[in-house]
């Protein structure tokens, strides 16, 4: 496509004498700024895709992918109405839960919990948790009075395995007194770190049957937790389960309308970084025009000498073509590097400067994870790749143009 002279003088060209430094500077300058563009966009969208993705196997992974809950009172019959659920296409499990807030305390403190009551056999299927143990083993969840907490909610009533925690119901027992709160003692059999502090300091897993007695739910359930197949087509499982509970008053949520304000927020972030940083490519690119331009007009005497001994148009609209979109090309490909290298160890990074500057970047109160998460899509490196090359090559057009239509006469004679 290009000819060796073509690639010869565009080379020779951008490696600038000592008289034409400025233009080397400028050149530096736009390399730089296409490499750091293109870095920042691969970074920031590899940590969206990261807290996305984070957010989702946590959320997913620790609740149903839909919940059937009834509208007055507990649900009854709940084995029946989990195997008629459960005959559905897609359907793979229909778990009954007990879930409720309550208060914890042990050792003088005192916290806000949400009881989640669970079969010992639901719990252990569920790895967000068996697969995130600390302390303890799930075995120990059999017991009647044994409990599971989160890693930071242990450290902030500061308990350990075998301590107790006493849980108080929000609604009381009717005394002769008056009513009195409900509580309960139950041991900590288990501490898991799910990596989620809303999970790791909210949640207290007991038994079913404690809690169904706890709350006074008699034989009932507070609702079904449903898994699917697929969490991400939840919307068709949800009204195929409507239809087939309809009339029996109760109510169905999803995940994805249980969490929509969420997700739709790290949603619109993203399209909004990713408009703002290409941006920066494309101040970089204006560059390249700057550039190409000063250079053209440096070389307006060299110009008219090629064009005198031979050279066409053509061939010096390519030489400036090519001088621009190398810029460009060196600088969206050593972008693409260094951010795909400070994607993949982007917490060792963090953990690194926190160390050094003694600051915390990353506080899990505020960012929900407990560490910061990057998640590379090869389709989006490679639609941020071709956006900077085709800004670079657009950017180069118009200097190209003019430095073709250069009249080798006026540029002799004003030499």
């Amino acid at each position: 496509m290009f000819s060796a002279f073509e690639r010869f003088v565009a080379f020779r060209y951008l490696r600038a004498r000592r008289q034409e430094g400025f233009i080397s500077v400028t050149a530096w300058f736009s390399f730089l700024g296409i490499a750091l563009g293109v870095a920042a966009l691969i970074i920031v969208m590899s940590v969206m895709n990261g807290f996305r993705h984070e957010l989702l196997t946590r959320i997913i992974g620790m609740n149903g992918h839909l919940a059937i809950y009834s509208n007055a009172g507990p649900l009854p019959n709940f084995e029946a109405l989990s195997e008629e659920v459960k005959k559905l296409p897609g359907i793979i499990g229909a778990n009954p839960i007990v879930e409720n807030q309550a208060m914890a305390t042990a050792h003088g403190n005192a916290a806000g919990v949400l009881i989640h009551g669970m079969r010992a056999s639901d719990l252990e299927a569920r790895k967000t948790i068996s697969n995130n143990l600390v302390m303890g083993q799930l075995r120990l969840f059999d017991r009647p009075n044994a409990a599971i907490i989160g890693k930071r909610l242990a450290e902030k009533l500061g308990l350990i395995l075998g301590d107790k925690i006493t849980l108080v119901a929000p609604e009381g027992n009717a005394t002769a007194f008056g009513t009195m709160p409900r509580t309960r003692t139950f041991e900590i059999a288990a501490i898991f770190d799910a990596g989620m502090i809303q999970y790791d300091s909210g949640l207290v897993f007991i038994p079913l049957k404690a809690a169904q007695k706890f709350f006074n739910l008699g034989d009932g359930v507070t609702g079904l937790e449903v898994f699917t197949e697929n969490p991400e087509k939840v919307d068709q499982y949800h009204d195929e389960i409507f239809s087939l509970l309809q009339g029996k008053n109760v109510r169905v949520f999803d995940w994805q309308h249980a969490n929509k304000d969420f997700f739709s927020t790290i949603k619109v972030e993203r399209n909004v970084m990713f408009i703002i940083l290409t941006l920066i490519i494309l101040v970089a690119s204006f560059n390249v025009i700057s550039t190409l331009i000063m250079l053209v007009k440096d070389k307006g005497r060299d110009i008219a000498i090629l064009r005198t001994m031979g050279a066409t148009q053509g061939m010096m609209m390519r030489v400036f073509f090519i001088a621009g979109s190398s810029i460009g090309a060196m600088g969206a490909l050593v972008g693409t590097a260094f951010g795909l290298l400070f994607s993949w160890n982007i917490d060792s990074i963090r953990k690194v400067i926190e160390t050094l500057s003694g600051t915390e970047l990353f506080n899990a109160e505020i960012y929900f994870l407990s560490k910061l998460p990057a998640r590379v899509d090869l389709n989006e490196v490679i639609f941020v790749v071709i956006i900077a090359f085709l800004l670079t090559f657009l950017a180069s057009l118009y200097p190209s143009w003019r430095a073709s239509r250069l009249d080798p006469v006026e540029a002799l004679r004003y030499e």
